[in-house]
């Protein structure tokens, strides 16, 4: 039952945490290079948003993003946070795959249990990996944008980057070296015979 809920928790944890991932990896208000709530900015009366892909500006009632299109001519750490982000993005799906079928409440034929506890930690070491590749481009991004500019703030974009960020590190850490003996007790569940029977058998145990 403890190896139940952890598995659920890993796995919850992993794609809500992934989806963060994705929403900061895709949205541009990573910081607010000026805002009202400063001195100087209440007299430009302009707002201004940048992310990995846009600076965004809203002066008076206009609302305008300037895409960054020209990749020679960007940051270092503009590319390499976009190196990242993408990256975690791609690895979250194969890993909440491998994370969804070795959950117990799915089967795939005659699936044995040490199987699915491998694919439960090969999914937890990709998640880690995406936690790791997110917590260094939300952390190097908004350093390297406040020595260019000075004045800046976080958008939500950030904040949503790092909650999945924590999220995948935590759902990772339980895939990968939490479970303890969990194999074990992947073999001991109960199954339907092949024979069509309606009574569950216990499978026997693995000897160590």
């Amino acid at each position: 039952m403890a190896s139940t809920s952890l598995q659920c928790i890993a796995f919850f944890s992993s794609v809500i945490g992934w989806i963060g991932v994705v929403v900061a990896t895709a949205t541009n208000d990573w910081i607010v290079t000026c805002n009202y709530s400063i001195t100087t900015c209440r007299k430009l009366d302009q707002l201004g948003s940048r992310g990995l892909w846009a600076d965004c500006h809203l002066t008076a009632e206009l609302y305008h993003c300037k895409p960054l299109e020209d990749i020679l001519l960007l940051p270092a750490y503009i590319q390499a946070s976009r190196a990242l982000m993408i990256t975690a993005s791609i690895l979250g799906l194969p890993a909440v795959l491998l994370l969804l079928s070795s959950l117990p409440c799915i089967r795939m034929g005659h699936d044995p249990g040490a199987a699915k506890y491998k694919r439960f930690q090969v999914g937890g070491i990709l998640v880690m990996i995406l936690a790791i590749c997110t917590a260094i481009a939300t952390i190097w991004f908004p350093v390297c944008a406040h020595q260019e500019s000075q004045i800046v703030t976080f958008g939500y974009s950030l904040y949503s980057g790092w909650i999945g960020a924590a999220l995948t590190l935590l759902g990772g850490s339980i895939s990968a070296c939490c479970l303890g003996r969990s194999q074990d007790l992947l073999e001991n569940r109960f199954y339907y015979s092949s024979q069509g029977s309606s009574t569950p058998t216990h499978a026997k145990s693995v000897n160590v």
